[in-house]
């Protein structure tokens, strides 16, 4: 296994930043959109952070395989030998990036035995960039600060809760789970920057009753388990990264 440094760490993050540039020249100019045959959308910009992560992260650890949104049609029976892999997004939340609203990021995981690592979350038009790995802690870094982040103290009784709800998929299942909240904040917010708000505390809970795959969560995964919150799944106690099915079950995000 590779062991958990923070050399291994600053090196996936300068992957994630190297991608969130290649991202941003197609974000900066007019560009095509396709359509994938779930029917959800693909640019060029997905691609070209693609390609560039997974160069990247073959020439930092050879042996370690990759498995890509934009590459995921390996087999199980191949991936099930596989003890440990990189999980990537190259483009988490197209449609934040095809609205150009800047709500979208490039999450790049590390899963051994099953379970989420080490995560790194980036967010180009925001320049913030979340990291996490079990024993180092996690931090945000914007421009050249970089912080230590944790989850907000439980509310009060009869203080508010903030929840936050993405932007593209805000539910009536998620309507009916606020309702137990009296008082309650909706932040909407796209892509993977829902983890990262419970993770500094600017959230309580991320309730995703609708669907997504492993590459949605696994950074978000680390980054929030590190600072403090913990994720509920819906009908499972835990299921692990390493399976076949590659969409996860509905879940909740809680700081509480």
């Amino acid at each position: 296994m590779l062991p958990l440094t923070q050399d291994l760490l600053e090196q996936v993050k300068a992957i994630a930043i190297a991608a969130g540039e290649a991202i941003l020249a197609v974000y900066q100019r007019d560009f095509s959109v396709e359509q994938k045959d779930d029917d959800s959308p693909l640019t060029e910009a997905d691609l070209a952070a693609h390609h560039l992560i997974l160069s990247e992260l073959t020439k930092l650890t050879p042996a370690v395989p990759v498995l890509s949104e934009e590459a995921a049609d390996i087999p199980w029976s191949e991936r099930q030998r596989w003890t440990q892999y990189w999980l990537v997004d190259p483009l988490d939340g197209t449609k934040e990036f095809i609205k150009r609203n800047g709500e979208f990021t490039v999450n790049i995981a590390l899963i051994q035995q099953g379970e989420p690592v080490l995560g790194v979350i980036h967010a180009p038009v925001l320049d913030k960039t979340y990291a996490a790995a079990e024993g180092l802690g996690v931090t945000r870094q914007q421009h050249d600060l970089i912080e230590t982040i944790r989850v907000a103290v439980t509310p009060a009784a009869g203080e508010v809760v903030k929840v936050v709800g993405s932007r593209s998929h805000y539910s009536a299942d998620v309507e009916d789970y606020l309702s137990r909240f009296p008082k309650h904040e909706l932040i909407a917010v796209g892509s993977s920057l829902k983890f990262c708000l419970v993770a500094e505390g600017s959230a309580h809970l991320y309730p995703r009753f609708g669907p997504t795959m492993l590459w949605d969560t696994g950074a978000g995964h680390v980054i929030v388990k590190v600072a403090g919150a913990h994720i509920e799944y819906q009908g499972i106690e835990n299921p692990a990264y390493h399976r076949e099915q590659l969409k996860n079950p509905n879940f909740l995000v809680s700081a509480l």
